[in-house]
């Protein structure tokens, strides 16, 4: 991934000379904090990308930055929800400062992700404004469906899909089609454009959960098991559930397991019995599957859409 390499770089520069405001430092402080604890800046990057496929670049860089300075500000106020110490290995916004200060940093990235996003020709503002505005609600839809689901005894496999889809997917979807929009692309290009990277974000978050299970500890970079632990409905979680309950399986028996290795064995032996994690690398596969048709749709020379196979190709390959 050459080219990913090159935006990654070319971003980072950007972030490094972004300045947001100094005073009040407890407002401002906490915003260049996080934007410099790194990550693979993978939604940004889709922007230049998008934008990337009808000429310049760096055209679509201020509204790469609004979908990093949203990004940011989510994770502030995920972190303050979760309690969460640490981000990126690092102490987060609110452990560092307090939670009144995570909240109003945080607040104040989401309007500059606002002044940001705004930054094109008024000509196609009213669509890129609606895009990016559509997708802050359903993130937050997302976020409210995973807190629901934590209360909810029995969680099904359409309502997860939708959830990892407001929250995460749709975000990557509207990074693309807000920087082809600015490139230059028709609502067609940028419409299936956006599906390609939603479908590719679904099966990403699929991905994700799959790794929490079979994944390497060295490679994915956190332990793993970590959401059998916490009984967090996952959509392995949710089919094996499902295939318990219609094989005559006591899973509650399996949930109530005190949080300890002993629990983590306990579920894998399941799922392997259960076969959910042949399921879920099916569905990480349609998904992927999915994505690259809506990608054959965009009606460019295809040599165009190379870097974007490229980009799904390591997606789907990732073992962390």
């Amino acid at each position: 991934m050459k080219q990913l390499a090159i935006l990654q770089a070319l971003f980072q520069k950007e972030v490094n000379q972004l300045n947001l405001g100094t005073k009040p430092e407890m407002l401002y402080n906490p915003m260049h904090y996080i934007l410099q604890l790194g990550g693979k800046r993978l939604r940004p990057i889709l922007s230049l990308m998008g934008a990337g496929i009808y000429g310049d670049v760096s055209k679509a860089m201020p509204q790469a930055m609004a979908i990093e300075l949203f990004h940011n500000f989510s994770l502030i106020h995920d972190d303050i929800m979760d309690s969460a110490p640490l981000r990126r290995g690092k102490t987060t916004v609110h452990a560092k400062w307090n939670e009144n200060v995570g909240i109003l940093s945080g607040d104040a990235m989401l309007v500059k992700a606002y002044q940001y996003i705004a930054k094109c020709d008024p000509a196609i503002l009213p669509e890129v404004l609606d895009t990016f505005s559509t997708t802050a609600i359903e993130v937050c839809e997302g976020q409210q469906m995973d807190i629901d689901f934590e209360a909810m005894d029995e969680v099904s496999v359409s309502a997860y899909i939708k959830m990892i889809q407001y929250k995460t997917s749709v975000l990557l979807g509207c990074a693309i089609k807000i920087g082809a929009l600015v490139g230059g692309a028709s609502k067609e290009d940028a419409d299936a454009l956006y599906q390609f990277a939603m479908l590719l974000g679904t099966s990403f978050q699929i991905k994700d959960d799959y790794l929490d299970v079979y994944g390497d500890p060295e490679k994915f970079g956190k332990q793993v098991g970590g959401d059998i632990l916490s009984n967090k409905k996952t959509l392995l979680w949710i089919e094996a559930r499902r295939r318990a309950q219609y094989q005559g399986i006591d899973f509650g028996s399996y949930r109530s397991m005190s949080p300890n290795d002993h629990k983590v064995n306990s579920f894998l032996e399941l799922y392997n019995l259960l076969a959910v994690d042949t399921f879920a690398k099916e569905e990480i596969s349609r998904y992927y599957n999915l994505s690259l048709e809506a990608l054959s749709r965009v009606s460019v020379d295809e040599k165009k859409l190379i870097p974007l196979k490229e980009f799904a190709y390591w997606l789907y390959h990732r073992e962390s």
